[in-house]
């Protein structure tokens, strides 16, 4: 079984490279390929002007000839403008809003894609105040305390090799302080392969291509202090794994499609899936998983779609009665979002399953509440509006309401019992201030409710940045 694996890596990376070297040859310039060019074209501008200039022509003698000479002059002004701009590797390719959404890739993370050459920085962070609430729903007495944390600052960093070869990362120091629980990972870090205008072939750490946040998670990029609990839970964000694929666009449709290491198992929680994240490190790989999301762009910051995810999360770890199991894990989930004329409107809903729970809770020695779900469900709705769209174009205040349910225990193995506290609804109401669009101060109330009446409420306030 060992040295299937081993052939299949291997198939898989050399259809990888057949793609990059045959399908897709790289057929433009590089970038100093591209300047040769403009400064050739350049210098035979600049020898006709001095021919034209030496044959006399004058203004008011011969105003054809001077008008030849004018246009030249402008034809050696756009040139050198150009030249400059291509030396200085100043930004010079647009990415529209709904470009960057095509790739998977909020504002700030597609800044690499607008430079012709060269290095790319940009960045994010913010930081998030809780105060809970002294009561639980039913008045029981709560001593958990306020927080104030510095929830994170990425930095992304980028290189554009020539028209066809993109490196793109993020890098999040978390929680400000690894002496006090925070860390330094890599969130994503891959090489972009932009095999044609609409086809791209992707490698390395990647963002799974699910839901409206995973990928998107700026805190410019969305209303709330905190991310939905049904896309932290059964969409673990940040979510991203080793692996490889393909995106692009046809007409008004846009893919992503990956092969990557699949979850592991022996990290799933009654909680959720979360745990089950490699996130990139020395990732167990027996089991691969495919990722596949589309969407649909009807006009201007409107679309919907959906994305699957499929793989065993066994790894290789658990075997019953001389045969490997392999827990099969499958998320669904549908979104929808539509910003137009200051309103804001998302709405989301996902499901996952999970296959032999029974035999991984025996393996695992685990009783009682304390099993995964065989199936885990939820989703939100969430309506925002900003106030000032009709006075300013920089200045929002946006007022945003979110109802959402969320169930990590939808149904248990036999012989097991579902946590009430697992079946929870939140509904969140706040407001969002943006003095400038890099800028977001958010607050919001949330009321938390479970079937085991141990809901604690919780008020927010988040400040967060990009760059």
């Amino acid at each position: 079984m060992q040295y299937r694996h081993v052939a299949f890596g291997i198939s898989l990376f050399v259809i990888f490279l057949t793609l990059c070297v045959v399908a897709f040859p790289a057929q433009e310039s590089s970038l100093k390929d591209r300047l040769d060019e403009l400064e050739t074209r350049l210098k035979r501008l600049e020898d006709a002007l001095k021919s034209k200039a030496a044959s006399g022509a004058e203004p008011a003698t011969d105003a054809g000839k001077a008008s030849e000479i004018d246009e030249v002059r402008r034809q050696i002004t756009i040139l050198s403008t150009e030249i400059e701009k291509l030396r200085s590797a100043e930004p010079a390719i647009e990415v529209s809003a709904e470009k960057a959404n095509s790739m998977g890739l909020s504002s700030s993370a597609a800044s690499v894609y607008r430079k012709s050459h060269g290095v790319s920085i940009a960045g994010y962070g913010e930081m998030l105040y809780q105060n809970f609430d002294g009561e639980t729903q039913t008045g029981s007495g709560s001593t958990r305390g306020s927080q104030l944390d510095f929830l994170r600052a990425i930095l992304y960093a980028g290189y554009r090799f020539n028209d066809r070869f993109v490196f793109n990362s993020e890098i999040e120091f978390e929680h400000a302080n690894t002496g006090r629980g925070g860390e330094v990972s890599v969130e994503f870090a891959y090489l972009d392969y932009l095999a044609a205008k609409h086809f791209t072939l992707r490698g390395g750490m990647i963002l799974i291509p699910m839901g409206l946040t995973n990928e998107f998670h700026e805190p410019t990029a969305f209303l709330g202090t905190r991310r939905s609990e049904t896309e932290s839970q059964i969409i673990p964000s940040t979510w991203r794994e080793n692996g490889f694929g393909v995106l692009g666009t046809a007409g008004k449709f846009s893919y992503r499609a990956y092969l990557v290491n699949g979850l592991d198992a022996s990290r799933f929680t009654a909680e959720g899936i979360r745990g089950g994240r490699q996130s990139g490190a020395r990732a167990l790989a027996a089991d691969p998983a495919f990722v596949g999301r589309i969407d649909i762009a009807l006009t201007s910051g409107v679309f919907f779609g959906g994305s699957v995810y499929t793989g065993n999360s066994g790894q290789g770890q658990f075997i019953d009665a001389g045969r490997s199991i392999g827990i099969r894990t499958t998320i669904g989930e549908v979104h929808a979002q539509a910003q137009v004329r200051g309103l804001d409107l998302r709405a989301l809903f996902a499901r996952a399953s999970l296959d032999d729970v029974a035999v991984l809770n025996r393996l695992r020695g685990l009783t009682g509440k304390d099993s995964p779900g065989e199936m885990l469900q939820g989703g939100y709705i969430q309506l925002g509006c900003n106030i000032l769209s009709h006075f300013s174009q920089n200045v929002r205040l946006s007022p945003y309401y979110r109802f959402e349910r969320l169930n990590s225990q939808a149904s248990v193995p036999a012989g097991f019992i579902s946590d009430p506290a697992r079946n929870r609804k939140f509904q969140t109401l706040g407001v969002e201030f943006r003095p400038m669009p890099n800028v977001a101060i958010k607050g919001d109330y949330q009321w938390i409710r479970n079937r085991a009446l141990t809901g604690l409420n919780q008020f927010n306030i988040n400040l967060g940045y990009s760059f």
